[in-house]
């Protein structure tokens, strides 16, 4: 499948890409696999995070969606989770800062009492075809956001979860795969399955299980904003699929892992790549 080329500034707006992404707005169906679970999605007002959102709600999750200033996009996935029934918090702000890494959480304990489910997948990435175009203001935003807001999160969280919850991190292919254009975005990834796979062995003992999740090429804001124009069109083509995914195939996996189906499940990467193997 080919796209048609198009490009958008940064963090990009899902309802103005072509085709828009399918973050399971019509196909979702909840199950009760996350009744009465309260929940955190950072990047939820699209791409995977909308999609993880969405799953959330139908599975019956109360969802926290913390986005950066995306409103109109943040505003109807609130909409979403509520007509699934369940309650929806909007916080929008720069996870790179530690400190509105602390007040999502307050946030969410003052909303619901407890945090049952953290997903940090909120990213920056950016294309690069020379190091010496990488500045080192965009390297250290980079790292604080994709990396940084993930620690600060889940130590800010811990004193709230109680055994049986579940923290899952946002990976990517490029953690062991790296796409050298993308090479800090890459670098980030690696770290994050690498934290996660401490963070497992760290929390056990509490109860508290941790896992992530490593996507291949998927549909979402971030391509047409980040990547050349010329890029995008053929976005997807080398995965053994054929073809880019949509957010919405990345949600089961998602709630399995927030769910009590995965309760022997912590310390993994799971691979949704479209045929691409990590190690």
């Amino acid at each position: 499948m080919s796209y048609p080329e198009q490009q958008q500034k940064v963090p990009g707006v899902q309802s103005e890409m072509t085709p828009v992404p399918d973050c399971g707005e019509q196909s979702y169906r909840g199950s009760g696999k996350l009744e009465g679970k309260a929940t955190i999605v950072t990047g939820g007002d699209s791409g995977i995070g909308r999609a993880v959102a969405i799953a959330f709600a139908r599975e019956g999750a109360d969802v926290l969606i913390s986005y950066l200033n995306e409103e109109e996009d943040a505003q109807e996935v609130a909409r979403l989770v509520e007509e699934a029934g369940r309650k929806a918090v909007l916080v929008p702000g720069d996870l790179s800062d530690p400190a509105h890494c602390r007040s999502v959480i307050e946030k969410a304990v003052q909303e619901f009492g407890k945090i049952d489910v953290l997903v940090s997948n909120a990213a920056y990435q950016m294309t690069h075809e020379n190091l010496e175009d990488i500045s080192d203001e965009e390297w250290d935003y980079t790292f604080r956001l994709n990396v940084g807001a993930y620690f600060y999160l889940v130590k800010a969280a811990l004193p709230h979860m109680a055994p049986g919850s579940s923290v899952i991190g946002s990976s990517s292919v490029n953690s062991d795969s790296p796409t050298p254009t993308l090479a800090p975005y890459a670098a980030t990834k690696a770290a994050i399955a690498n934290f996660s796979a401490s963070l497992a062995q760290l929390l056990g003992e509490k109860g508290i299980r941790v896992n992530s999740v490593a996507p291949g090429p998927i549909w979402t804001p971030l391509i047409p904003s980040t990547l050349p124009p010329e890029q995008v069109t053929s976005f997807g083509q080398q995965a053994p699929l054929g073809r880019a995914g949509q957010p919405a195939e990345l949600a089961p996996v998602y709630v399995l892992l927030a769910s009590d189906d995965g309760s022997y499940v912590s310390g993994a990467r799971v691979a949704v790549t479209g045929g691409s193997p990590i190690l």
